[in-house]
């Protein structure tokens, strides 16, 4: 799997397309705090236990069987881990000030987020389900490639 999380061109995906553990209670938790900030719509999100997340995961080495990491599309870059985290955090106007936590060395940023990666199942539960939307946010949750639509 994947030991090097520096951005990757991802070009052919959505800008704002979000790549979540559909089964984590914190990434859903994540998903959302964005969803509940994002009037602009300007976020997709994609579960790593759909068909495309599983995909995506395959394409940029994330382990399909323990989703380590989320992932971000910003600008035709894919990011990982805290730059993922930082990057969608910062396109909310209230939450703008995160970006600021970029100047914190990436290193020691990811090895806080894995550590809550780790340990995010034993301390905080898992889901046996997929996070349920509300019916006005379902169009903006993508299981499959929009090619493949």
């Amino acid at each position: 799997m994947r030991k090097d999380w520096k951005p990757v061109p991802a070009a052919d995906l959505p800008d704002g397309l979000l790549l979540f553990d559909g089964l984590c209670h914190v990434c859903s938790g994540s998903v959302r705090f964005l969803l509940e900030r994002d009037h602009t719509q300007q976020f997709t999100y994609v579960p790593c236990q759909s068909p495309w997340g599983n995909e995506i995961m395959g394409r940029f080495g994330i382990d399909r069987d323990f989703a380590e990491s989320f992932a971000f599309v910003d600008k035709g870059q894919i990011l990982f881990k805290s730059d993922a985290a930082i990057a969608a955090a910062s396109r909310l106007r209230a939450w703008r000030w995160i970006s600021l936590l970029r100047y914190v060395p990436r290193a020691l940023r990811d090895w806080a987020y894995d550590i809550l990666a780790r340990n995010r199942y034993n301390w905080f539960g898992k889901r046996d389900t997929c996070l349920v939307l509300p019916p006005e946010t379902r169009a903006r949750f993508l299981t499959e490639a929009p090619s493949k639509r």
